[in-house]
């Protein structure tokens, strides 16, 4: 929606350098900018794009404020800024209230009457769906579940059963929380199968990924606290705590029973092992496995970064002759 630059300074505290009638009613990459285009600098990585951008407005700190060509939003934390800014300019769309002739809704479900259900969803029994809430084509919500006001489904999203959502959550494409966790007991005979017979809580302002896992508690819940964002591929197993404002990159492997505290940080690939305990404030750099309790909040990581093929074999082959070369050591400190 057009809006003039006077008003997002206005409304989200910038400073506006340049002429506060022009409008946006868009947002774009510096690169990618037009006269309609709201933008920002954020990375010092790109401030080479700044001089040629052809946007209405960069939203930029006020140390860089001099090298824009077009008008200026100056704010301390331009990404943070622009996120709410575009928020305004590209607001999520809207649903008419209702429910499509395709969608199966048990009798003893209860769907507020500004919830919007899609094509062919699938409502089951004792489920409640609560206000203003979006149900997109394709998506199962099971018996005994419960979506707090103002959530998004996107489409296809299965919540398998026992599953609590609170408000304002979104939920992408093959989201599926619920699910039974991988819980197996080994006997002479082969494995026998645990039940799963948990449940799944989230907290508000939640954001998952699409084809992110999230399974059912053995025995009691797995529980995603309030505003943590999960993206997508993700798997976390049955009876994990994801704490509150934390947020998990692209496939990251949650092993079962463990639990994250609150604000930290895992890059793309992280894994973590079962019935550990991860401290508030921690950042695990991309591709980290955790495999042990980490009690002091910092920036952990354990990966070797890519190299020349040659180099890297080399490496290798050092590596293989590592216990040749401890006897050897042993040897001459006997002697």
């Amino acid at each position: 929606m057009p809006i003039s630059l006077g008003e997002l300074a206005t409304r989200f505290g910038c400073e506006l350098v340049g002429d506060p009638d022009i409008e946006v009613s868009g947002v774009a990459s510096m690169q990618n900018a037009n006269s309609d285009s709201l933008t920002f600098l954020s990375n010092p990585a790109f401030k080479e794009q700044l001089p040629s951008t052809k946007a209405a407005a960069v939203i930029l700190r006020p140390e860089d404020a001099a090298d824009s060509p077009v008008a200026a939003l100056l704010h301390a934390d331009p990404y943070a800024c622009y996120a709410r800014m575009a928020a305004v300019v590209c607001p999520a769309p809207t649903y008419a209230p209702g429910v499509h002739s395709s969608a199966v809704v048990d009798p003893t479900a209860t769907v507020a009457d500004s919830a919007c259900l899609a094509p062919n969803v699938v409502i089951g029994e004792r489920s409640v769906i609560g206000k203003n809430v979006y149900v997109g084509p394709g998506t199962v919500i099971g018996p005994d579940c419960t979506v707090g006001d103002d959530c998004r489904f996107i489409a296809n999203v299965t919540l398998v059963r026992a599953t609590r959502i609170g408000r304002r959550g979104i939920f992408h494409p093959g989201a599926v929380l619920g699910a039974d966790g991988f819980g197996n007991a080994m006997t002479p005979e082969g494995w026998i199968k645990v039940p799963q017979v948990g449940g799944v809580t989230v907290g508000d302002d939640v954001e998952i990924g699409a084809n992110t896992t999230i399974d059912c508690g053995a025995i009691g819940d797995t529980v995603v606290e309030d505003g943590v964002r999960i993206d997508n591929q993700c798997m976390i197993a049955h009876n994990v705590r994801v704490g509150a404002h934390s947020a998990l990159a692209a496939q990251v492997g949650i092993a079962g029973s463990t639990t994250i505290g609150k604000r930290c940080m895992f890059g793309g690939r992280v894994g973590a092992v079962g019935h550990i305990s991860i401290c508030d404030d921690v950042v695990v750099w991309g591709a980290g496995v955790v495999s042990k309790d980490i009690t002091e909040p910092g920036a952990y990581s354990g990966i070797f970064p890519v190299e020349p093929a040659k180099a890297w074999a080399k490496k290798v082959a050092r590596f293989r002759r590592i216990d040749s070369l401890i006897d050897r050591v042993k040897r001459l400190e006997e002697k």
